[in-house]
């Protein structure tokens, strides 16, 4: 793969659009798996998604150009799939199996087109919303996040000169490899790019992927970028994300079928995978709430991505859990994403070896962190936690409660009455930073 100039196409470009989005393949690779689930499973559901800024001290309607943010969105809309990308995904062998696309599913997304928005300003922040066929709006959230962040970033640099852009990012890159340096010293070490959602911007993630694959060697497993990984030949990394669990809740019809739902969101996604995709995500309402009720049957799947609560508590808690039920941790696999950066990298690293299978998804301080490369320009290049969630499901609410009470979503009744049926053990309050 060429190496792009990043600084002098940051500083040269001038076109009248200039696309974030080139590729419905510059998505991860868990919203294709569960694309196809949804598709099978609930067809007809319909689902809107929102856009939250978490950090509210960004205003991003005063900072991002209504006029561009369309013209960005409309274009994402105009682009489809193309042939190539549609032969490599259906003849790939992704996890071990060939085929991991059902013919139909590859056909469906030949005339596949992202659905239409909402935008609007409200209090210096965009409102925007997805709304329509569950199938098709959930493919918005990740371009979504994508083209913010991107906008955010070219606001910022915009009026630099050709050198402190060539210097700005000379410092991310030595700092980055700074860090695959350490990394280094880590000799069982799995880590893989889960930074699509919240980058800098597309180019970066590009040379940060290529930087981990030169750096590291075998250690660097894969890219949740599909596009990437079809373009630098790596694996395509992902699994299931909290929307299904979410979705289940809110289409549960009373408070018993509310507390069946994640575990019948499991129940179908054993049914289309197997091997190393069988990885529960337990914390949508809680990972104590989660345990607490889990069939046995749970406890033989390959493995948990505890995703927010701190990665040394939350992996004890499930180590524990197993280790109940008469299972060996060493057989297991942990799966770490919730805000790693190298340090956090290092120290869960160096607890849990020996003791249990570990793989790290390193996103948003991988591919969006230029903390201190720039220190005389404010806080523009400083990373927020963006999110695109699903927020309601055939009308009803959606909610996830997490075990970060920060990072909750929903209708406050509704999380008053998951807190009712899930109980609030185990969630404790922390700073949501990315």
């Amino acid at each position: 793969m060429a190496v792009t100039d990043i600084a002098k196409r940051t500083y040269d470009h001038n076109f009248r659009l200039d696309p974030i989005v080139r590729s419905l393949l510059d998505t991860d690779f868990y919203k294709l798996l569960m694309l196809q689930m949804i598709r099978h499973v609930h067809p007809d559901v319909q689902a809107t998604f929102s856009l939250i800024n978490r950090t509210r001290t960004v205003r991003l309607a005063e900072v991002i150009d209504e006029d561009e943010l369309r013209a960005q969105l409309d274009h994402a809309r105009t682009v489809r799939f193309t042939k190539k990308e549609l032969i490599w995904l259906a003849g790939n062998t992704f996890y071990g199996r060939r085929q991991m696309f059902e013919p139909e599913f590859i056909a469906w997304l030949a005339d596949f087109s992202l659905p239409e928005y909402d935008l609007r300003k409200v209090d210096g922040q965009y409102e925007l919303r997805f709304a329509g066929p569950w199938s098709h709006t959930t493919m918005w959230e990740i371009p979504a996040l994508a083209i913010i962040n991107e906008l955010r970033s070219r606001a910022a640099l915009r009026d630099r000169g050709k050198f402190a852009l060539d210097v700005l990012y000379a410092r991310a890159k030595a700092k980055l490899w700074e860090k695959v340096e350490r990394l280094r010293d880590l000799p069982d070490l799995a880590v893989s790019d889960f930074g699509t959602r919240r980058r800098h911007g597309f180019l970066w993630q590009r040379w940060c992927v290529d930087a981990l694959k030169e750096g590291l060697g075998s250690r660097f497993i894969g890219t949740s970028n599909v596009l990437l990984a079809m373009d630098a030949d790596l694996e395509a990394i992902g699994t299931n994300a909290h929307e299904l669990p979410m979705v289940a809740a809110a289409l549960a019809d009373d408070d018993e079928a509310l507390r069946r739902a994640p575990y019948q969101v499991l129940e179908d996604w054993r049914a289309h995978y197997n091997g190393n995709l069988l990885i529960a995500l337990p914390d949508a309402f809680g990972t104590t709430a989660f345990l607490r009720d889990a069939p046995d049957w749970v406890a033989g799947w390959t493995g948990f991505r505890p995703d927010s609560a701190p990665p040394i508590e939350g992996g004890e808690q499930i180590i524990r859990w197993w280790q109940e039920r008469g299972v060996d941790p060493r057989s297991k696999l942990l799966i770490f994403s919730d805000g790693m950066d190298v340090d956090t990298i290092e120290q869960t690293y160096r607890h849990f070896h020996g003791r249990v299978r570990m793989s790290f998804g390193w996103g948003t301080n991988l591919t969006n962190d230029f903390r201190g490369c720039d220190p005389d320009r404010g806080d523009g290049l400083e990373p927020i936690s963006l999110v695109c969630k699903v927020v309601d499901a055939d009308g009803r609410p959606a909610v996830k409660l997490s075990d970060n009470p920060g990072k909750a979503t929903g209708d406050p009744a509704e999380i008053a009455r998951y807190l009712r049926v899930f109980g609030s053990a185990g969630r404790v309050e922390s700073a949501v930073f990315v």
